[in-house]
């Protein structure tokens, strides 16, 4: 018998570390390789990670909770190859004792924002490395940088991690005296300015992390972009009519359905190849043009959120290659399978509201994307079309397209040329396309 290491997985390019959420398997079960033995959460996304090898899970070297940097080792798998055994010096505990933070009293935490503030001039980085989900942690708390930066950290070179910021919360949200002054130094941005009024047969519902993470990042997200709307109607009737015809013979080929999204994605990526601009991004005063058309499909999961998975090279695929990417990943999205990688790098979003019956909506765009499309119902219509003979009123298949974008850096005449031009493409749907 011999004994490797399981390390923490790298679960996206921009990913360092993991939270450990639960331990699917415990010590001394047999494990296959690839079999899921445990979930990590990232502050992207919450994924099953599999054995890397087949044997028993000899020893769990991290605990539920714990944050566990990337390629560190979180467990001991005793197999039956002949590998040299795991050698102990390289388990190290990946955090230190949290003694000295948890015995931080609300007097000494009041001592800590009571001392002089950093200047609005003070750099964004202190020394101190920040991971995203400490980041986020700061932000959903309103805890500004001047705060965040005097914490005690208890990581690697000082790091502040997620138990320190838990219990730092802690102790932070017990004493009187700290309160007053974090709710006077820095409120939440989303803080009601009245306080709610609950009676007796209401019912609280406590938000999820997912939706916290939402919740911040839309009122963000409005905050920072000068969101602007344009609207335009599409005939879809060319499109309609080829997926009647073809879905059935689509399924028995491909062993799937198709759906309308993979029709927008097709347009839209169409549309950005011409209008290049769209396809960008804010850095303070600098925009960066993306060479890469990644179309992200707003995806509704069961408990009510919404995530957004990637479709990379959108402008690569034909319509099948689509397809299968938008069942792909809605399924595993559904399902709880999308790595982190799932969901980074996009640079342009589509939701598509008219499956909830809704004609049109203004989306809010999500950072640091400029724009956003909003897909309406497709509804049967009375329209004038244009014939060789002359105009005759038809019935028609139309929808609302809803584009917003970020007046900052799209104008008025681009973001409305774009919008148009997603709907040229679809209404020049050729009925002849082939499988």
């Amino acid at each position: 018998m011999a004994s490797v290491e399981m390390l923490m997985p790298k679960m996206g390019e921009s990913i360092i570390e993991g939270t450990i959420l639960t331990w699917l398997k415990k010590e001394g079960d047999t494990i296959e390789q690839d079999e899921s033995v445990l979930e990590v959460a990232t502050d992207k996304v919450d994924t099953e990670v599999p054995a890397t090898h087949g044997g028993i899970l000899k020893k769990i070297l991290a605990k539920e909770g714990d944050v566990v940097a990337v390629g560190a080792p979180i467990a001991i798998i005793e197999t039956a190859g002949d590998s040299k055994p795991a050698s102990t010096e390289s388990i190290k505990e990946n955090t230190p004792v949290k003694e000295e933070l948890i015995s931080v009293t609300p007097a000494n935490t009041a001592t800590i924002l009571s001392q002089p503030e950093i200047s609005d001039e003070t750099p964004a980085e202190d020394g101190r490395f920040y991971s995203p989900l400490v980041k986020s942690i700061a932000k959903e708390e309103g805890i500004a940088f001047p705060e965040l930066s005097r914490i005690p950290g208890t990581g690697k070179e000082g790091r502040v991690t997620k138990q320190d910021m838990l219990e730092y919360l802690k102790v932070r949200s017990s004493s009187p005296v700290v309160q007053s002054q974090v709710t006077s130094k820095v409120p939440s941005i989303s803080e009601p300015k009245v306080q709610a009024s609950i009676s007796a047969s209401d019912e609280i519902i406590e938000m999820d992390r997912m939706r916290k993470m939402i919740a911040q990042r839309m009122i963000e997200s409005r905050r920072i972009s000068a969101h602007v709307t344009s609207f335009v109607e599409a005939d879809m009737t060319n499109i309609v009519l080829w997926r009647d015809k073809n879905k059935e013979a689509y399924r028995a080929k491909y062993g799937e359905g198709i759906t309308y999204t993979p029709f927008f994605i097709d347009a839209v990526a169409r549309a950005i190849r011409d209008f290049p601009m769209i396809n960008i991004s804010v850095d303070g005063d600098r925009i960066i043009k993306k060479k890469d058309i990644n179309v992200g499909m707003a995806v509704a999961l069961p408990s009510g959120n919404l995530i957004v998975p990637i479709i990379k090279n959108a402008d690569q695929l034909n319509l099948v290659g689509i397809s299968k990417k938008v069942n792909d990943l809605a399924n595993r999205a559904r399902n709880n399978k999308l790595t982190a990688d799932d969901l980074a790098g996009g640079t342009y979003t589509v939701s598509n509201v008219g499956s909830f019956g809704n004609v049109m909506g203004t989306p809010i765009i999500p950072q640091p994307q400029v724009a956003i499309l909003a897909i309406g119902a497709i509804v049967k219509k009375p329209a004038v079309v244009e014939t060789p003979t002359g105009d005759v009123i038809a019935i028609r298949h139309k929808m609302f397209l809803s584009h917003s974008y970020d007046h900052r850096v799209v104008d008025g005449s681009l973001g409305g040329m774009f919008v148009r031009r997603v709907a040229d493409y679809l209404e020049a749907f050729d009925l002849n396309t082939t499988l």
